[in-house]
């Protein structure tokens, strides 16, 4: 019984052994080949991040492309074997295979249609940061807590995008809220905290910040008065950006601090 398993076994081995040697080379050869042109792309200084993108996400739709041809060609399976076995597979995969296909679709059309390339700043419905791919599946981007999420595309094709890069730099806005409580008027907090502050961070960030950040009055709520603080960096630079605005938020505090624990000046 065991010698005829074996024997089985080594018959199965020299039948198929051809096979799985092409099918392995030819894996081999689509690998090598998608390596060597991705290397090629990220050496093309020409190349905006988005068109390199939209060529890597090419490459990897034709590199599945060729190992599922590679799969037919090899094993000589007859192409109604595919088309006979859609309907088993959708049985099977059902809601998820018609969302990878749905968000293969977004992916595509989000790259075309443009509302946003790699390396924009974009604020997508409640969240909001640099876009550093958009691949097959997802859009990814790296947020003000240092992380990379990744957005199924199609939620990003179903969301109100508000795109804060323009003309080659990111126009990010955030709030700084200072209490009702504090008894400095607007203009000694522009005066005695903003302005220092904006001074300071400008000075340290030449480089950086392509002009000074600017402060506007934007509301009043049971909460304090609110500011509109907008930051200018280059485009693709949003991590420095989240440094920068903590280090302004900080530096505002500080000063607001100093201001608010003065002795009041006697009569």
């Amino acid at each position: 019984m065991a010698s005829l398993s074996l024997s089985n076994l080594r018959q199965v081995w020299i039948t198929q052994a051809p096979q799985l040697f092409t099918f392995a080379l030819y894996l081999l050869l689509t690998y090598a080949v998608y390596r060597i042109l991705s290397l090629f792309l990220s050496r093309q200084k020409r190349l905006s991040p988005h068109s390199e993108n939209l060529a890597r996400l090419i490459l990897r739709v034709a590199a599945i492309t060729i190992a599922l041809i590679a799969v037919f060609s090899v094993y000589e399976l007859p192409t109604s074997w595919f088309l006979g076995s859609s309907a088993l597979v959708g049985a099977f995969l059902g809601f998820g295979s018609s969302q990878t296909i749905n968000n293969v679709a977004a992916g595509f059309y989000v790259i075309i249609s443009k509302p946003f390339e790699v390396k924009d700043y974009i604020k997508l419905g409640d969240v909001e940061g640099q876009v550093e791919e958009i691949s097959i599946n997802y859009t990814k981007l790296y947020t003000p807590t240092f992380n990379l999420l990744e957005i199924p595309n199609v939620q990003v094709l179903n969301s109100r995008v508000l795109n804060c890069t323009h003309e080659g730099f990111i126009k990010n806005t955030f709030v700084f809220t200072v209490p009702h409580a504090t008894p400095l008027r607007n203009d000694d907090l522009y005066s005695k905290v903003f302005k220092p502050a904006i001074d300071e961070i400008s000075e340290k960030y030449p480089g950086v910040l392509l002009r000074k950040p600017e402060v506007y009055f934007e509301i009043s709520t049971h909460f304090g008065r609110g500011f509109k603080v907008r930051l200018f960096v280059p485009k693709g630079q949003a991590k420095t950006m989240y440094v920068i605005q903590s280090e302004l938020s900080n530096r505002f505090l500080q000063l607001y601090d100093e201001e608010r624990l003065k002795p009041a000046p006697q009569p």
